[in-house]
């Protein structure tokens, strides 16, 4: 994975729980625990994301959808 060097400007409160969580060796260091802190956020925005494009979806639709063809399905499965 290739990185890149940026210069942000930060809190300087958030600057000490920073380093706090380097002390106590949870990061190995400042870049770190603010790429993990970044990449998490990211990931919760495409998931919220995804969850409000979820609300457009036709409910009755999609399970038409998901079940189109199952019937002709059902009849070749082996019983149990």
């Amino acid at each position: 994975m290739s990185t890149a060097k940026i210069a942000i400007t930060i809190d300087d409160k958030l600057v000490q729980k920073i380093d706090s969580l380097v002390e106590k060796r949870i990061f190995p260091n400042r870049s770190r625990a603010i790429q993990e802190a970044v990449s998490e956020k990211l990931l919760r925005l495409d998931k919220s994301r995804l969850a409000k494009e979820c609300l457009h979806l036709d409910k009755a639709f999609e399970q038409q959808l998901s079940e189109m063809g199952l019937d002709s399905e059902v009849e070749s499965w082996p019983e149990y």
